[in-house]
């Protein structure tokens, strides 16, 4: 342990600079504290450090591993060193060279970084290079065994039980952006590549898909923690969150399309949950193979959609009956609905192309999507959601298109074309709106608000759409903002009603779910 205490106190300005870092204002002037209460930017800021290769890391949980604040550096460049400062709750990171730590500085001013869920903060040190001594075993042993998980190379026995001791076998999975579905099959293709994937339960928390995946050893889990975290599946959305689980063993029930045990494949499908169709589960690994081979990168996100999608077992792969961009939606208020208020609702994941309330049942409707995988997408997510008090159903439609009426044949307005729509989110390509798509929420965000608008303006007008205002928060700039209705259905009234409402001076309002809570 000498060598700790002489970067610590023996390197000049060494105590002094840590004793700085260590005051509850110091930071990077861009980053804001995450656990502050919102009063940080009044209070003066530390100078910041000029770039250096060796970076400061604030703010770490008390339990998190060497390892894990080797990883946040990886994807940058060769590390060459460590020091942690346990009772701080601080580390110091040296970077093989300055660009490596300039570039990974200026990426996590973009990406707050995270080490087991919790935020943290990386600035440039005042020292140049870290003076630990180089007898250090330990720290040298998880240098050695990240570099052998860098060069996709297997760690040898003495740094298997640094990185053993550092992890659990049982990974939890976050996925960000969750522009297409992600299923079980998907995460087993990608995760397989790093060893034996022996179980995985998914579920939805805080409406966000995650999910627990059991490895058989934890070196395994590591190195596909420190090669998937932070990766798209396809391209520019559902990142990957990767943390180690407090789990180390995972309990599976049942073997469906939610939760899977490898290693016993004779358990019960469960209430009602399908077990995969061999069929569609034999298309899918075959197409995935090279689907899912690109990894690290993104991949082609049509046919991997229709291959995720197909892997659900909701849609025929391409080329069989099903793989329109038609839905059916049915168990429809028909006193209250229009085509106008489908349109709206529909268009939150993708872009409708027409809408055709069904003349001779007119709690049914087609609806025409762009393509195939945006008319999936809004089925996961708006099948069993509550329109107008009552719970529709969204399934695909045999229909290939949603024909006109013929002309000069009046159908009351039941038929609408919507294909020139100034309001479709997703007419061009990687816009931002690909990657705020979110669940039906209680809480919604708005954009695009005049700057003379009031927070009680805004309150008045979501009252007056028939709910509870239960919370709102105004973004820093004040052209954004997230309100809080008290249920999911009400937001979902709201959204229908006040999205693209004209608020004055030509500018309309522009309202989407939104993943956080206030």
């Amino acid at each position: 342990m000498d060598g700790i205490s002489d970067v610590a106190v023996g390197v000049k300005r060494g105590s002094d600079e840590l004793s700085m870092y260590n005051s509850p204002n110091s930071g990077m002037s861009s980053i804001s504290d995450g656990a502050s209460n919102g009063s940080d930017n009044k209070k003066p800021r530390v100078e910041e450090a000029p770039p250096s290769r060796v970076l400061h890391i604030r703010k770490l949980p008390n339990e998190a591993s060497d390892t894990e604040v080797i990883a946040l550096g990886l994807p940058f460049g060769k590390v060459t060193n460590i020091l942690t400062l346990k009772g701080k709750n601080q580390a110091f990171l040296e970077m093989g060279t300055e660009e490596a730590a300039i570039t990974m500085v200026n990426y996590y001013k973009t990406v707050n970084p995270h080490i087991r869920n919790v935020p943290i903060f990386i600035q440039y040190s005042n020292h140049k290079e870290l003076k630990t001594d180089a007898g250090n075993q330990r720290t040298q042993a998880v240098l050695q065994a990240v570099s052998a998980v860098q060069s996709s190379g297997s760690p040898s026995s003495d740094v298997q039980e640094v990185l053993t001791a550092a992890s659990s076998p049982v990974l939890r999975i976050i996925i960000d952006n969750m522009f297409y579905p992600v299923t079980l099959d998907v995460l087993q293709q990608i995760f397989s590549k790093f060893g034996t994937v022996m179980k995985i339960i998914t579920f939805t928390k805080n409406n966000q898909f995650q999910a627990l995946l059991q490895f058989s050893d934890p070196v395994t889990a590591q190195q596909a923690k420190l090669a998937l975290d932070g990766q798209n599946i396809y391209n520019s959305c559902c990142t990957l969150r990767i943390d180690f689980s407090k789990l180390v063993n995972l309990n599976v029930k049942y073997n469906n399309d939610k939760s899977r045990d490898y290693t016993r494949p004779e358990l019960p499908a469960g209430d009602g949950q399908p077990s995969l169709d061999p069929t569609i589960a034999a298309a899918f690994s075959k197409d995935s193979s090279s689907l899912l081979g690109k990894i690290p990168g993104a991949l082609n996100p049509l046919s991997a959609a229709a291959a995720a999608a197909a892997a659900a077992g909701r849609v025929a792969l391409a080329g069989q009956a099903g793989s329109s961009g038609v839905l059916l939606v049915s168990n429809l208020n028909e006193e209250m609905v229009t085509p106008q208020s489908l349109f709206t609702l529909f268009g939150v994941y993708g872009d409708v192309q027409r809408v055709k309330i069904l003349y001779n049942k007119k709690d049914s409707s087609l609806i025409q999507m762009s393509d195939a995988n945006q008319a999936q997408l809004a089925m996961s997510h708006l099948n069993g959601q509550k329109m107008y008090g009552k719970i529709i159903r969204v399934t695909l439609s045999k229909h290939q298109t949603v024909a006109l009426p013929r002309d000069g044949l009046d159908d009351q307005g039941l038929t609408k074309d919507y294909a020139n729509s100034p309001l479709h989110r997703f007419k061009k390509p990687g816009s931002k709106n690909f990657q705020n798509i979110f669940p039906p929420s209680a809480t919604l965000h708005l954009s695009n608000i005049p700057q003379d608008v009031t927070e009680d303006d805004l309150r008045l007008l979501f009252s007056n759409a028939g709910g509870t205002v239960k919370a709102f928060k105004f973004f820093q700039d004040r052209k954004m903002a997230l309100i809080q209705m008290s249920t999911v259905e009400e937001a979902i009234q709201a959204l229908i009603d006040l999205h693209n409402y004209n608020m004055g001076g030509n500018q309309h309002l522009r309202v989407s779910f939104s993943k956080s809570t206030i």
